[in-house]
């Protein structure tokens, strides 16, 4: 494997769920919380709450689009793990 890749997921307080793909996620959530991701920098703190396990930037990108569009969906939910939210955030 050249680089190892994971794709992430990052929530905010209001239950807002982001979701990227980086080599060093630990540094990219860190890059999120100053503000430096356009997307982010309002909305945060963020805190990660998934990771996947290291894979190529391939699988990692198609990875990264499947989650994206299941985001909120049974699917997005079964392939992460993560518990859904209730709409007053308990």
């Amino acid at each position: 494997m050249d680089k190892p890749y994971r794709v992430y997921v990052i929530q905010n307080v209001a239950g807002r769920f982001y979701i990227g793909l980086s080599e060093d996620v630990a540094a990219r959530l860190q890059q999120h919380n100053e503000g430096v991701s356009k997307w982010t920098r309002l909305r945060g703190p963020w805190k990660l709450v998934w990771q996947s396990t290291a894979v190529t930037l391939t699988e990692a990108r198609k990875l990264e689009i499947f989650l994206k569009s299941q985001k909120g969906g049974d699917k997005f939910y079964e392939a992460t793990g993560l518990p859904r939210r209730s709409p007053s955030g308990s």
